[in-house]
């Protein structure tokens, strides 16, 4: 009979042809040399709460439980055309985006006394947006990303309260809007309101 060995191969770690010491700086080197050399730009901008930029929308808070859904339909402004000339979308073309692409994430709209709600019931790939506060600040105590809700998601998704949570179910969008519990009535006059 036959016997077979099998061995693991081994192989030595060496080099193989000539050599010569890297020339190039180091880039991480470079990205902090130039950081070091960046212009203080804090007193031309002034205090971050006063940048537009990080002004989000405000909701109302949400009175009761309910449930809706919304199709994001979507009417294309202008021709949109292949490179030939010729026109794939004509103007006024109206169509859901999600018939195209899927949401992988769902969105937690909180007001900040909400957030530890929205902590509790977001998975780690949901977006959580905030209606009002610091979303830096708040986002270096937490330690996860928050963002703020910018008016055109607020109006492209007809929101009037928070918090609601937005997730995708099929070709259509659902929007769970949360009251505050009576445990959480009676905690808010506490400070720790929890929808």
């Amino acid at each position: 009979m036959l016997g077979l060995s099998v061995g693991t191969a081994k192989a030595a770690s060496s080099t193989i042809g000539r050599a010569w010491p890297i020339a190039e700086p180091d880039a991480m080197a470079e990205i902090e040399a130039r950081v070091a050399k960046a212009p203080d730009m804090a007193s031309q901008l002034g205090p971050r709460s006063s940048w537009s930029a990080m002004h989000a929308a405000s909701l109302a808070p949400a009175k009761a439980d309910r449930v809706r859904t919304l199709i994001p339909f979507y009417t294309v402004e202008e021709d949109i055309r292949l490179p030939d000339g010729r026109t794939l979308y004509p103007k006024g073309f109206t169509f859901n985006p999600l018939d195209y692409v899927s949401l992988p994430q769902r969105l937690i709209i909180v007001h900040p006394r909400d957030l530890g709600w929205a902590l509790g019931k977001a998975r780690f790939t949901d977006f959580i947006l905030l209606t009002a506060g610091d979303a830096i600040e708040l986002s270096e105590k937490t330690g996860r990303p928050l963002f703020i809700l910018e008016e055109r998601v607020k109006a492209r998704l007809g929101l009037t309260v928070a918090p609601v949570i937005v997730a995708q179910e099929g070709k259509k969008l659902v929007l769970t809007e949360y009251a505050p519990s009576q445990a959480g009535a009676a905690s808010s006059a506490n400070g720790s309101a929890r929808p």
